[in-house]
């Protein structure tokens, strides 16, 4: 389904009911999404699901009794249109309830507006920066109203460097590992920067200088000849998938003896069908207890969603999707307290998020990871499952095949509960 018709299928839910819809008042959500910019390789795949989610909760008497208009923009990842967006949402007559965000850089860029106007601002940029709601850390401006679900870019980091250093006495190496952090010089892959390589040093690696790559498709030979002729043991990739998938074919074609572990929007099983099997043995982080079609109570909903826009039932949903409807279902869930409590204003929005501890959206059991948020601590978890994938040959053909015949998989490798430690608050 095209992004056309896709915002078409969004727009006549709304409409649901006609009349009647139209006649009561209904719950204004805005949503940033990346359609068309350098991000849009797992953008378009997280913004359908939000989109898909609020219809499908429309057509299952929406929230608090009222239908929520959902207005879906495609920014293509540019903070100036982020910002003009921002603008009309928060007007006074057109003020909305809640908004579904989404980059690192216009998310942060907007944090004092949002905290001034009061919206709740659930993105999908998993800054540190957004996890401290009073600013106690020092480290970070307060932020109130930014929330996001899974675990923050740099505690996955941290999952990442702590099982690397497992991972390297497992194998019987002796001296120090040596890391790397590499990604473009961009808000998004710099979050963690800092908070993993601090880790990484205590850990006992040797932190190499970063090797910097742009957030688009290019021929990166030159990057991992560095790598190559820098001895890195493992490298962190902090760009999305499509600019990784250069890197991970150019160093590949080099000869670099390297683990990859990437980010959480740096890997995905569209990234591993294009990359072949350049992208085999790539450890990285899911946001999610199981994959498309897994095992688990709450896929049935997922999957009734996944219908919104495709009815047919048989699209193979990527590892964004999924995490992208748990967002969503969680955003409804504070909206629907906030209606029943005072109304669906941003500030009884952002109460609803504090309502309940190691919290699974309904009908979602086993898919989203429990999450907690309080007004001290906008942490949701600290939880990381480590995810291990393998490509075992040619890519050719339709996804979904390939995953059902095991051609790609999703290896589970561990999970890293790590501490909810002050000093890791916003940073």
């Amino acid at each position: 389904m095209t992004i056309k018709s896709l915002l078409s299928t969004v727009s006549l839910a709304l409409l649901v009911g006609g009349v009647s819809a139209n006649a009561q008042a209904q719950i204004a959500v805005g949503q940033l999404a990346d359609y068309s910019g350098p991000t849009s390789d797992v953008g378009t795949s997280y913004g359908q699901a939000v989109a898909d989610t609020f219809a499908w909760i429309n057509k299952n008497s929406g929230v608090g009794g009222k239908q929520v208009a959902l207005d879906t923009n495609d920014y293509g990842y540019q903070v100036p249109r982020a910002i003009a967006l921002y603008k009309k949402w928060s007007a006074p007559d057109g003020k909305v309830a809640a908004i579904m965000g989404w980059g690192t850089a216009d998310t942060e860029a907007l944090t004092g507006f949002v905290a001034n106007d009061k919206i709740p601002y659930i993105s999908a940029s998993y800054a540190a920066a957004l996890t401290d709601p009073g600013g106690a850390s020092g480290k970070a401006k307060p932020a109130p109203y930014n929330f996001f679900y899974g675990p923050s870019y740099s505690d996955a980091m941290r999952a990442l460097v702590t099982w690397a250093a497992e991972d390297w006495k497992a194998k019987g190496k002796s001296g120090k590992p040596k890391f790397v952090h590499m990604g473009a010089n961009h808000p998004y892959p710099n979050a963690p920067k800092a908070a993993g390589e601090a880790l990484a040093t205590e850990l006992g690696f040797e932190v190499l200088p970063p090797i910097v790559f742009a957030l688009t498709p290019g021929d990166y030979s030159a990057q991992c000849l560095s790598l190559k002729s820098s001895g890195a043991n493992y490298a962190y990739l902090g760009n999305t998938a499509a600019s990784n998938i250069s890197v991970l074919k150019a160093c590949k074609a080099a000869g670099v003896d390297v683990q990859f572990l990437g980010n959480v929007w740096g890997m995905d099983e569209n990234a591993a069908k294009t990359a072949a099997d350049a992208a085999n043995g790539v450890v990285f982080p899911l946001r999610t207890s199981v994959t498309w079609g897994g095992n688990a109570p709450g896929m049935k909903t997922v999957m009734e969603i996944s219908k919104m826009s495709d009815p047919s039932g048989k699209a193979y949903r990527a590892v964004h999707y999924i995490a992208g409807v748990c967002s969503a279902l969680y955003t409804r869930e504070a909206l629907d307290w906030a209606a029943k409590n005072g109304g669906a204003t941003g500030a009884n929005v952002a109460k609803g998020f504090y309502q309940k501890k190691d919290w699974v959206p309904a009908g979602m059991e086993g898919v989203c990871n429990a999450s907690t948020w309080t007004d001290k601590d906008h942490r949701g978890t600290l939880k990381v499952d480590l995810y291990r994938l393998r490509v075992a040959a040619a890519t050719d053909g339709d996804l979904s095949d390939l995953m059902s015949k095991g051609t790609i998989k999703l290896e589970k490798v561990k999970t890293i509960d790590l501490p909810r430690k002050p000093e890791w608050l916003g940073w």
